[in-house]
């Protein structure tokens, strides 16, 4: 996560007062005495993540604060994912034994405030006059320094890549990596047929029989696959979303994951078959993709409409002159690390080779036809990088895939209660 450019930072007080008149003013009335109740309100609970409240007040706080930030995105949405997350993490590391003194979170404070060019102290009064409060950002510096720590005391060793997996990373082993052979099935969700698609998923992920899942894909399946039950090519693992991988992996031929929820669906893959590649699996940094937005959902009119783009464009930028005179929220380019994609895209961008399109997806609770297409991957390692370089980044991504199933786990453990 960054702060904001130099110039952007440079104008934040002026920014910022323009930003929190409301809160100011707030902040007013309760030092006169005024505004009890608003002041009561504020720290009531607004979540409680088993039992731990998170206040309005932090909400708030922290909303302000991406802002300020510059972060792109939702800051109210942000916000309430990035708190609940973190209360999950304290509450893991509180129950590992672990903790951070408080002189690393000032380390980490004045090392975050240097990656936008400012002292610590001039970063506090940027906040201050923004009216965040300094534990707003202590707190957001120690979440991630505590995380780190509980991730790495728990699965380092884990994490270490062997000789042989350094020699395949860096192209000197003809073994490559691994491989998976699956099918798919995605069933569309609406508020009206959630818990019907529920009760069937649970249904689909007890079968055992590779023709039988199949038979359920062709019925069910709202994919490309479906005319062929399901059936995906073969593809390496590490093409699939990070958070998805070691969920494959703990699979054996014929079982099928536990239903996956996605973003207007839910998915359920079943392994038909494992294998170690005769060649180099690399890792990716960045994988870009472009979306472009057809009305209509998956009516014949616009699945027509999609085919004619297939036949037009050969590249991401051919789309640029299809969306030519639309709205530009229409067309949409994206790079992003795998493990930030949004999980149905990266599940169908796992399919693709750089210019093939996917129409599985949809927005708009439907209404909207999501065109999907693979631009490029853009490989995390390469040939020049020394032994120990190699072996740092395997291990630095093992964790962050450790880390983003640890939290997952945690998630659906959890009792969230949104007041």
């Amino acid at each position: 996560m960054q702060l904001a450019s130099v110039a952007e930072t440079q104008t934040l007080p002026r920014a910022i007062r323009r930003a929190t008149a409301a809160t100011c003013l707030l902040m007013m009335s309760l030092a006169n005495g005024i505004g009890s109740a608003a002041a009561q309100s504020m720290f009531a609970p607004a979540i409680t993540v088993n039992e731990d409240a998170i206040t309005y007040f932090e909400l708030d706080q922290r909303e302000q604060f991406l802002r300020v930030l510059g972060i792109p995105g939702d800051p109210v949405k942000m916000a309430r994912e990035a708190l609940i997350d973190e209360r999950l993490q304290r509450q893991a590391a509180n129950t590992a034994g672990v903790s951070i003194p408080p002189e690393d979170v000032t380390v980490g404070l004045e090392e975050f405030a240097a990656s936008g060019n400012l002292p610590l102290d001039e970063f506090t009064a940027a906040l201050a006059e923004a009216g965040i409060a300094p534990e707003t950002a202590q707190d957001f510096v120690a979440s991630r320094l505590l995380w780190r720590q509980l991730i790495q005391s728990r699965f380092l060793s884990r994490a270490r890549p062997t000789d042989d997996e350094i020699d395949r990373a860096l192209g000197r082993s003809g073994t490559g990596g691994v491989r998976v052979l699956l099918s798919e099935i995605i069933i569309p969700v609406t508020p009206q047929t959630a818990d019907q698609v529920s009760a069937l998923a649970e249904n689909l992920s007890q079968i055992t029989s590779i023709s039988a899942f199949s038979a359920e894909a062709e019925r069910y399946s709202a994919t490309d696959t479906r005319t062929r039950g399901g059936r995906m090519d073969w593809m390496p693992i590490g093409n699939l979303p990070p958070a998805l991988q070691p969920v494959i992996l703990g699979l054996g031929p014929g079982e099928v994951t536990t239903p996956i929820p996605l973003p207007n669906a839910v998915a359920l893959f079943q392994l038909r078959d494992i294998e170690e590649s005769g060649s180099l699996a690399p890792a990716y940094s960045a994988i870009e993709y472009a979306i472009y937005l057809i009305p209509g959902g998956r009516s014949p009119e616009a699945l027509a409409k999609a085919a004619e783009v297939r036949a037009r464009v050969d590249s991401c930028n051919d789309l640029y002159g299809v969306a030519l005179g639309q709205p530009p929220e229409f067309l949409e380019r994206v790079s992003q690390p795998p493990r930030e994609i949004p999980r149905d895209i990266a599940i169908e961008l796992a399919k693709l080779d750089a210019g093939e399109m996917s129409t599985a997806l949809t927005r708009n609770n439907g209404q909207v036809l999501a065109l999907l297409m693979l631009c490029g991957r853009t490989a995390e390692l390469n040939e020049n990088a020394s032994r120990e370089e190699v072996a740092n980044a395997l291990a630095q991504r093992r964790l962050a895939e450790f880390a983003d199933s640890y939290l997952e786990q945690l998630r659906a453990n959890a009792l969230i209660v949104e007041k």
